[in-house]
């Protein structure tokens, strides 16, 4: 059942309207209960599905919002519209109503957005969740899940969240960024069309990026975000509900990364077969 019922004594593009605005609110409540949940819900039931392209077109343009500043109120615009537009591709997946090419467009500015956001806050005092990555990384996930993303897409996914994570960044991501990013990924690699051949070079690059040369700065905090990537891919690979056709070969060349990175971890490691 739809959270909130859609309203009958106002026009759907009027409603739309004002609660993307709302996406960009400081206020918590009316950026997430109001906007989002509705948006949400409203998709899920359908009652976008005739106009998803310009939905979701509109969310494009809200990621563009302050692209580039960190620290200000433009994140909450550009993070959920981002989460909105993650919706819409899985509505997509369910539904089929749109064109591989406007899955491909909508995928390359996101992937354009994801690699230049500058703003990781996960939660901002007296302002509520921004958590730019993790909804950047739902919307990783849907598009790995879109039938309509072959081998070569797929594996352009996985370039982009290697390449958001090896960005030098004064950020720990520590509102469980790493988790959804691992999901993301596992997403990717249900589709069971990335070889290993692809897999083991990619983690690779990973683990030359986790080891942190300096106890500070952004070199640290990169190595401090990648290790909890590997760490939350290892754990999704082994034991959630998802079993990749290539899941025994690459836990071994996941734990192998994590010995090489985390030290302290390597008496408890092992492959789960």
């Amino acid at each position: 059942m739809c959270p909130m019922p859609l309203p009958t004594d106002r026009p759907l593009d009027d409603l739309t309207a004002d609660l993307t605005r709302l996406l960009g609110s400081t206020d918590p409540r009316q950026r997430t209960q109001e906007a989002y949940r509705r948006l949400s819900g409203w998709i899920r039931e359908g009652a976008y599905d005739d106009v998803l392209v310009g939905l979701g077109d509109g969310m494009v343009t809200g990621v563009e919002v302050g692209l580039g500043q960190s620290d200000t109120d433009t994140v909450f615009r550009r993070s959920w519209s981002v989460k909105v537009l993650a919706d819409c591709i899985a509505r997509d997946n369910q539904v089929h109503v749109l064109s591989p090419r406007q899955l491909l467009v909508w995928g390359d500015r996101i992937a354009t957005w994801f690699v230049r956001e500058r703003d990781l806050r996960g939660n901002v005092p007296g302002k509520g969740p921004a958590l730019a990555l993790a909804h950047g990384a739902d919307a990783v996930a849907e598009l790995g899940r879109s039938p309509h993303f072959g081998v070569a897409e797929l594996t352009v996914l996985l370039d982009v969240l290697a390449d958001r994570l090896l960005l030098p960044t004064g950020c720990r991501l520590v509102s469980g960024e790493p988790d959804r990013l691992a999901q993301a990924t596992v997403a990717i690699l249900a589709r069971d069309l990335v070889p290993l051949s692809i897999l083991e070079p990619w983690i690779a690059r990973l683990a030359n990026g986790a080891v942190a040369v300096d106890p500070e700065g952004a070199v640290a905090c990169r190595a401090f975000n990648t290790q909890a990537f590997l760490r939350a891919l290892y754990l999704q690979v082994a034991h959630g509900p998802a079993r990749p056709g290539v899941r025994s070969d690459l836990l071994l060349v996941i734990v192998e990364a994590l010995r090489e990175t985390t030290p302290e971890l390597r008496p408890h490691l092992r492959a789960v077969r």
